[in-house]
């Protein structure tokens, strides 16, 4: 949907399009902010809860003067099924709680000193490889769901032939179709797998006929629900990835302000987004629900309708929050098979790993220089090789961690430190 015109910050749109334009963003989010807590065994209508109570956080935080939807972050996939699998759940929120107290931090300083000293600790040479391998760390989970049957974990043919049917029609509509249709590819995959699967009948319509229509989300709540316990190891999983997320985060600012025209790392400045992104995560964290952060794809429909308004945004997050209590929504969603989402994910993760790569071209590295060649070398084995360290029984610093912490220090002891930088810096503002 394109706008005949221009739609302002702080402008309220007629009811009638107020309502379609925010479901237009749900739609945006939709796809990614469901898959992240399938992929992971969390509550899909958790992560849909704290996506609206965190957007509602951060343009509260920002003071409603920057447009940006927040949804489930992919950064934190593979560091919450580590954490998981050592305490439960209830271990992956504490872990979350703390990355967003590192957002929370990281705000503080900017706010103090400004922005430049990150760009000495996050180098494109160090931030690149580390999603790369975010990205590529999680291609066997992708490929896994995508021809195996979860449980079992036995090939099924028939699971393959559903996973290549929701990839293919995810890149068709990434490559041809046009306007907003081509920001929500992931939601066609998902449809059109799901029909698939329906045609073929992997589909099991119990739970959804079973589900009462109204329903809360089952949230979990610390010292309610459960009694949090603090795992070193957990942090160390968890805690670094919001290093490379902060860093995300300042790109999707910068290019939030190009598409409206403001520049909001000088105003609101970037501590408030910061800061709303690390509330949104702890929120999240208090409830059950996946790491929040800013969507790239609702940055995408902001350019295309130019419809820059905070009320629509609010708008797609009420949207959000009541359908979080929609039973029998819920269970559909529950119901998508595993080589639906698993055939997304290929593309997806390879996405991830791929914008990587983007950012050491977008920033001109030459890794033809022998320092460069040996950070992201390190990184890339380290953080796919799963290597880890452990201090003792109770902690260990797993691959991802340890490739960003051994990246870091690479950057920091190497000669020749300013060819890391590349020719563009990825945090050049206008101050």
């Amino acid at each position: 949907m394109a706008s005949n015109h221009e739609i302002g910050i702080q402008e309220k749109p007629r009811l009638d399009k107020w309502v379609v334009l925010s479901i237009q963003h749900l739609f945006a989010m939709f796809g990614a902010t469901i898959l992240v807590p399938f992929l992971v065994d969390l509550s899909p209508s958790v992560a849909l809860l704290s996506s609206g109570l965190g957007t509602i956080a951060y343009l509260l935080i920002t003071r409603g003067q920057v447009p940006a939807y927040l949804g489930s972050s992919f950064a934190f996939i593979a560091p919450i099924i580590s954490a998981m699998a050592i305490g439960g759940p209830e271990g992956a929120m504490v872990g979350s709680f703390f990355a967003g107290i590192v957002y929370g931090i990281v705000a503080l300083v900017i706010k103090t000193i400004g922005v430049k000293w990150i760009m000495n600790i996050l180098p494109p040479i160090v931030v690149g490889p580390v999603i790369m391998v975010i990205g590529l760390g999680l291609a066997g989970v992708a490929v896994d769901m995508a021809m195996n049957e979860q449980g079992t974990g036995e090939y099924n043919g028939t699971f393959l032939f559903v996973a290549l049917v929701s990839l293919g029609i995810t890149v068709l509509a990434s490559i041809f179709f046009k306007g907003f249709f081509s920001l929500v590819p992931i939601l066609f995959g998902i449809v059109g797998g799901y029909i698939t699967s329906l045609i073929v009948g992997i589909v099991d319509f119990t739970p959804v006929k079973e589900a009462d229509f109204i329903s809360a989300p089952e949230v979990i709540v610390p010292f309610v629900t459960y009694t949090p316990s603090l795992s070193w190891t957990i942090l160390f999983i968890m805690v670094p990835i919001a290093v490379v997320t902060i860093s995300e985060h300042i790109g999707d600012q910068m290019v939030l302000s190009k598409v409206v025209g403001r520049n909001f790392i000088k105003k609101p400045g970037l501590h408030r987004s910061l800061l709303g992104d690390g509330v949104a995560t702890i929120i999240a964290s208090l409830i059950g629900g996946p790491p929040n952060t800013t969507y790239g794809e609702n940055i995408g429909v902001l350019a295309i309708t130019r419809v820059f308004s905070v009320f629509v945004i609010a708008g797609a997050a009420v949207i959000a929050i009541f359908l979080s209590f929609i039973g029998t929504f819920a269970a559909f969603i529950e119901s998508i098979p595993t080589a639906v989402m698993g055939g997304v994910s290929i593309l997806l993760f390879g996405v991830i790993a791929s914008s990587g790569l983007r950012m050491l071209i977008d920033n001109k590295i030459n890794i033809g220089e022998k320092r460069n060649l040996i950070i992201s070398s390190i990184i890339l084995v380290v953080g796919i090789g799963g290597a880890v360290i452990q201090v003792n029984e109770h902690i260990e610093i797993p691959g991802m961690a340890l490739a960003a912490i051994i990246g870091i220090i690479l950057h920091q002891v190497l000669p020749n430190k300013e060819v890391s930088y590349g020719k563009k810096s990825m945090f050049e503002t206008d101050e």
